[in-house]
């Protein structure tokens, strides 16, 4: 495992196992019947994936995902457990690393549609909405502002580009074309009812989301919520009392990191800067704001009991 000086791992590795597939945040092991995904602490600001990390972001996400993944029990999802002693007993010895920010996961299909719910007209919406009144294609009325809220919230899809190459705003027609007419329909209806499930139980506790996206896989012809769940990875997370319309926000994620990579000369390709303490800090307690906001818990610290079963 390689850690940082502040704690935060940037790499897993275990032996015995070939080395996992690795994307930006997410390590994953590739077993017979299973994978395992662990969440490193690493963090990409405009697709480069800096050189130190936050402590304790991977198991922000793991731990958030599992909240959400619990409270919609009306929809399958991929996770088997994060009790280490259901794992392959050859991650056994990484138990300390691994417990909190970790999950083993059914071995699916990925959907190659990336589910992008707004609920607010924010980023790359606000500046599609300027230029042409619509957003990803869908025409909206006029007198819209900035972060400003949507009359319904709008289900964008995205294409999950290869490894290296940016993901694509798609229209529906096109995920038509990538998935079938009934499982288009299928994944932007689920979409749609997550994000507003979720964006009801946000509210009421301080918090906006202002967009998110969803990842969803296949077991034969079911549908399943996979990857992670309204994390600030994944989502756009706003604090109500912070909130005025016509202004961004501050938001629940990695905004600070990439303010302050504005400011720095540096071209936005690898290899970025490494990020100041105070900066490391600053993310890292946006991160555990957002935890414990929607939770209303702390994030456990994580004492590992593993009893082999």
């Amino acid at each position: 495992m390689k850690y940082d000086a502040n704690g935060a791992l940037l790499e897993s590795a275990i032996d015995g196992l070939p080395e996992p597939i690795r994307g930006k945040v997410r390590d994953i092991y590739v077993f017979d019947d299973c994978l395992m995904l662990v969440a490193s602490d690493r963090l990409s600001a405009f697709d480069v994936v800096m050189p130190n990390g936050i402590p304790d972001k991977g198991r922000v996400l793991t731990y958030l995902s599992k909240f959400w993944f619990e409270k919609f029990d009306w929809i399958t999802n991929h996770l088997i457990s994060m009790d280490i002693a259901d794992y392959p007993a050859v991650t056994h010895p990484y138990a300390e690393d691994l417990q909190g920010r970790s999950m083993l996961v059914r071995k699916l299909e990925p959907m190659p549609v990336e589910a992008v719910a707004r609920g607010y007209l924010i980023g790359s919406g606000w500046k599609d909405y300027q230029r042409s009144s619509s957003v990803c294609g869908i025409s909206l009325r006029t007198g819209h502002s900035l972060a400003g809220k949507l009359d319904d919230p709008l289900y964008t899809p995205a294409y999950k580009a290869p490894k290296g190459e940016h993901d694509e705003n798609i229209t529906y027609a096109r995920t038509i074309e990538l998935v079938g007419a009934e499982a288009a329909a299928t994944v932007r209806d689920l979409t749609l009812k997550l994000y507003s499930e979720a964006a009801a139980f946000a509210h009421t506790k301080g918090i906006i989301i202002a967009d998110t996206k969803f990842e969803f896989g296949l077991d034969g012809e079911e549908i399943i919520l996979i990857d992670e769940v309204l994390t600030p990875d994944s989502s756009r997370f706003w604090p109500i009392e912070a909130y005025e319309v016509g202004t961004s926000p501050p938001s629940f994620d990695k905004q600070f990191v990439r303010d302050w990579l504005e400011t720095q000369d540096w071209g936005k390709t690898p290899p970025a800067p490494n990020l100041p303490d105070e900066v490391v800090e600053k993310t890292r307690e946006k991160y555990l704001a957002a935890y414990e906001a929607l939770t209303g818990s702390l994030l456990p610290e994580n004492p590992v009991v593993l009893e082999t079963r």
